[in-house]
């Protein structure tokens, strides 16, 4: 049943890789210089997509650091201001515009 099936499924599996494989090692002793174009074209189509990721990586990186840079910039404002009550009253009025002159 479906054991002698899966079982003869792998079979062929196997004999069309062996096929492949047995043309592969023709194809190197005949070309020798096919198979070093193919090697080649697979290192630049790797190198290729490795650029993309660490290109992708580096948009992450620069936007988390400028997050981070915010965050920074945000948490110092408050530190800049003066401490204690009196001193926040002091800066708060500073901030009032002076009444005008009635003439």
């Amino acid at each position: 049943g479906v054991d002698q099936c899966i079982q003869k499924f792998l079979d062929v599996a196997r004999q069309t890789e062996c096929f492949f494989l047995q043309k592969r090692l023709q194809l190197s002793v005949q070309k020798p210089e096919q198979v070093i174009k193919e090697d080649v074209s697979e290192l630049r189509n790797e190198l290729q997509r490795k650029e993309a990721l660490i290109q992708k990586h580096l948009a992450k990186l620069r936007h988390w650091q400028q997050v981070l840079e915010d965050i920074s910039v945000q948490h110092k404002k408050p530190a800049e201001m003066p401490q204690g009550p009196l001193a926040y009253l002091e800066q708060a009025s500073a901030n009032i515009p002076a009444p005008m002159k009635q003439t």
